[in-house]
């Protein structure tokens, strides 16, 4: 087996975060670990008798000599990249594998030679690589193993016939079809109007790219013409592709055969990588295990063997049950009942469960007991439970939260993920359609509690700071809340949402046929393709940003569009999204109405980057609150007959709070102290005028630039927000930062501190990684320095309500109140009151509300209440 190193430590690098492999000194690691994780696999899967892996020494070869440009549109290696080879190196040589480089050479020279030398004394060869050049090497003794993904964790192996298969053609003529169509990541361009199928068929037809060039004038037609003008691309990319099959390598083949691996030199160097897992996996493959005074022993293994799931049930149950702590759990839907398995790193049961029946009696009562328990996504197991008539308690870990806190960017979909993530291991699947899960062959419930508890673990062993306390103190005290809001859902007055779904829908046909009307034909006002005929050819409207497939027509172009060039289309136009989007938002609730006449969304608890909830199916938090539309859409929303009204209350001007809190700014400190309007206070120094005097014209000009430069605002943006000049934008932002001195200094500060960290942190704690701060690629940086600009206060925003959600239902409990909490609507929470409770209710939730957070400033909590969502506004 001989493996390209730098190909697969690329692929690798990409396929696994780089915010979640890193070092307590600032060594990334991602490329290491995802390259080590396959080449275990490798190893376990193949078991090569012989083995080297081979890397480039530098982008200069032979082949850079002769076209200087050759890979020159490759970007420079990412700075996190740099430093993992020479690690990753000195890591296969203590497992006693031997790397190959030689100069003026590529690792795809060394591969050739060696597939060339093995075939030739009589081995079969692997050939790792994701690089397509090597697919000339394939023959009857050499094999390609391919990654068929951006990861490593999938290889397709291509033998001659899948070559064939694939491509239509044998694997020598492969480079000919290159030469032909040219190589992209190469930056060697191919003939003009020479595709793939183009190159393929005259290789069939001619046999080889020598006879196509000698023949090319038999080839008709403008395909045929450049081929004979540029035939000189072919020929010279025909020699850059072309693999040195007889470098001179200082090693035979019998020095290339595995060598012992060296436990304490793998210790040492995992040591220093931070791998405990992969540690175990390496040491199961020397057949030695690892204690903790450092000298190694034979064992069969050190990755705990997965366990023989044990099928019990009653007494037997009770007795696992209390002899096991911590176990991870996955309960599964499967027909009439349900399938459970439970799981510690050593034991595994698992059974199928039917509510109430006397053999569950003592499985049931632990599910709601307090004893400690390990899920994936524990909200959604709430949920099954809940339908199945029980409750579960001890949530002491949520492998999907967990995963979530170390990369909130991307949330793991399936246990599988996050077991590949954490542990390096791959989940058996065997079939999807299999109506009883063999807990051999494919991961049942069982299998899955298994990897849930090892992966939550290894997760939570790379919490760093305060992590810790945002899982344990915020997260997940917050599942059973989100269950119950969920479980609850929210009364809709179903007749009024349906009238006004009727207006809504004659609006919507209205202001079509006035579109209609004023251009003289009909369109579809949905396709930007008719668009962009009505409005820049037939209507000659000045061209809007250019895109792909023409000329913008979002709305933001539209409306900048109609404020200078203004047409009765664009007016019935615009009109028109609005109406149809809240036609189509109030259709979405009538559709989601239950039963019971409530509504019930789904809290997203993982979906998002800076630790705010999102909602789904449908989405509660989206209602306009701004426009009269919106709000009689919220007039929809009731209490029901079981109660007497409802409750919302949400924080007044919580992100300039907390911003007034991290700036330490003593203005805005002072005005939130004295109680004073904000916009209007800070209006009146920016001005020069006495608050009384500042005019509305003038606060909202501040509110704007307040809230705008918390989120990266430019001069530029602002005066197209405010619709004044760019000068008077940029004279506005620098009266305020005279005045705020302090919010400037912080505005600064955050940013700079991000890229020293490559994180941001809320007042709690919550990391928000931004490793984009350091990417060499302006537009990305530059979107990372306006997202990590905000991050802090966002997310401190989301944690506070989180943290009132808390206490708040905490409260409610312990008084034995019936009313209930409906809904999070991002700083704002909706209840319904149960008769009398009014008084109690209000003071719970004002005093938990105001108190989630020491700040600086004191967190004002609005309270409303009335019929409806709208009437109870304030």
């Amino acid at each position: 087996m001989i493996i390209d190193g730098h190909s697969l430590a690329f692929r690798a690098f990409y396929a696994l975060p780089v915010d979640s492999f890193q070092t307590q000194t600032g060594q990334h690691t991602n490329a290491i670990h995802g390259f080590i994780a396959m080449l275990i696999n490798l190893l376990g899967n193949e078991q090569p008798d012989a083995l080297a892996v081979a890397f480039d020494i530098s982008r200069h070869s032979f082949r850079t000599e002769e076209y200087p440009e050759y890979k020159g549109t490759r970007g420079e290696t990412p700075p996190e990249f740099k430093g993992q080879i020479p690690l990753l190196q000195e890591a296969l040589h203590a497992m006693g594998i031997r790397t190959l480089e030689k100069e003026n050479y590529e690792a795809d020279d060394i591969l050739a030679t060696l597939s060339l030398r093995g075939a030739e004394a009589g081995y079969r060869v692997l050939v790792v690589s994701g690089d397509r050049d090597t697919i000339q090497l394939v023959d009857d003794r050499v094999t390609l193993l391919y990654p068929s993904k951006q990861g490593v964790s999938e290889l397709t192996r291509y033998d001659a016939e899948k070559v064939m298969e694939r491509y239509g053609i044998r694997p020598e003529q492969y480079p000919e079809i290159a030469a032909l169509v040219g190589e992209t990541s190469d930056n060697l361009p191919g003939i003009p109007r020479v595709g793939e199928k183009t190159a393929v068929k005259w290789i069939t037809q001619f046999g080889s790219l020598d006879e196509i060039l000698r023949r090319r004038d038999e080839i008709g037609g403008k395909v045929g013409e450049s081929l004979r003008e540029h035939a000189h691309l072919a020929e010279r990319n025909r020699r850059l592709n072309r693999l040195v099959r007889d470098v001179e390598l200082d090693v035979e083949l019998d020095e290339l055969k595995r060598g012992e691996i060296d436990m304490h030199a793998v210790q040492d160097v995992f040591a220093r990588l931070e791998f405990r897992t992969l540690l175990q996996r390496v040491g199961k493959l020397a057949g030695a295990e690892v204690p903790s005074g450092g000298a190694t022993t034979a064992a069969a293994s050190l990755v705990p063997e997965r366990p023989a799931a044990k099928n019990l049930i009653d007494e037997e149950l009770g007795d696992w049950l209390a002899k096991h702590e911590r176990p991870g759990i996955q309960i599964q839907e499967l027909g009439e009942g349900y399938e459970v398995g439970i799981s510690t790193a050593e034991s595994s049961v698992v059974f199928h469960w039917l509510p109430g029946g006397r053999d569950y009696a003592l499985f049931e009562q632990w599910l709601a007991s307090d004893a400690p328990k390990v899920f994936f996504d524990a909200k959604q197991q709430l949920a099954l439970a809940a339908r199945a008539g029980a409750s579960i308690g001890g949530i002491d870990g949520d492998l999907l939260i967990a995963a979530w806190l170390l990369r909130p960017s991307t949330a793991e979909k399936s246990v599988a993920e996050a077991a590949f993530r954490f542990l390096g291991e791959q989940v058996p699947e065997g079939d999807p359609n299999q109506l009883v899960p063999d807990e051999e062959s494919v991961a049942g419930p069982a299998t899955l509690a298994w990897y849930i508890v090892r992966a939550h673990d290894a997760a939570v062993e790379r919490f760093q700071s305060r992590t810790g306390e945002i899982y344990r103190g915020i997260e997940l005290p917050l599942v059973p809340v989100l269950a119950a809001l969920e479980r609850r859902g929210v009364q809709i007055d179903l007749p009024l949402i349906e009238a006004h779904h009727a207006e809504l829908s004659a609006r919507v046909a209205e202001l079509q046929q006035r579109a209609f009307d004023a251009i003289g034909r009909e369109v579809n006002l949905s396709s930007p393709k008719q668009l962009q005929e009505v409005l820049f050819e037939e209507l000659d409207m000045p061209k809007t940003r250019k895109t792909r497939t023409g000329y913008t027509t979002d709305a933001a172009a539209l409306v900048d569009l109609q404020a200078k060039h203004p047409h009765p289309f664009l007016d019935a136009l615009l009109a028109h999204r609005d109406a149809n989007k809240l036609r189509q938002m109030v259709e979405t609730l009538i559709k989601a109405v239950q039963e019971d006449g409530r509504v019930r969304t789904t809290f997203v608890q993982t979906g998002s980057s800076t630790g705010r909830l999102a909602s789904t199916d449908p989405n509660l938090q989206n209602i306009p609150v701004r426009s009269e539309e919106g709000r009689r859409i919220r007039e929809g929303f009731i209490h029901s007959a079981d109660f007497e009204t409802l409750m919302t209350a949400d924080y007044s001007q919580i992100e300039m709070r907390i911003m007034a809190h991290l700036s330490g700014d003593a203005g805005l400190i002072q005005a939130f102290n004295e109680g004073e309007d904000l916009h209007r206070f800070v209006g009146a120094r920016i001005f020069g005028v006495e608050p009384a005097e500042v005019t509305n014209e003038m606060r909202a000009k501040v509110k704007a630039m307040s809230y705008g430069l918390a989120y990266g605002l430019s001069a530029f943006g602002l005066s197209k927000q405010l619709n004044i000049s760019a000068a008077e934008a940029k004279q506005l932002m620098v009266d305020y930062f005279e005045r705020f001195g302090g919010v400037r200094d912080y505005l600064r500060s955050v940013v700079d501190q991000a890229k020293r960290d490559t994180f941001t942190e809320t007042i709690f704690g919550r990391r928000r990684p931004f490793p984009d701060l350091a990417s060499p690629n302006r537009v990305l940086r530059e979107n990372a320095e306006r997202a990590a600009l905000n991050a802090p206060i966002q997310g401190s925003a989301a944690d506070i309500i989180k943290r009132a959600m808390i206490q708040v239902e905490r409260r409610m409990r312990e008084a034995g109140l019936a009313s209930q909490m409906l809904l999070q609507i991002h700083d704002e929470l909706m209840f319904e009151v149960a008769a009398g409770e009014w008084d109690a209710l209000e003071a719970i939730v004002r005093e938990e509300m105001a108190g989630a957070a020491e700040l600086s400033v004191p967190l004002e909590v609005q309270v409303g209440h009335g019929a409806n969502w709208n009437a109870a506004a304030h």
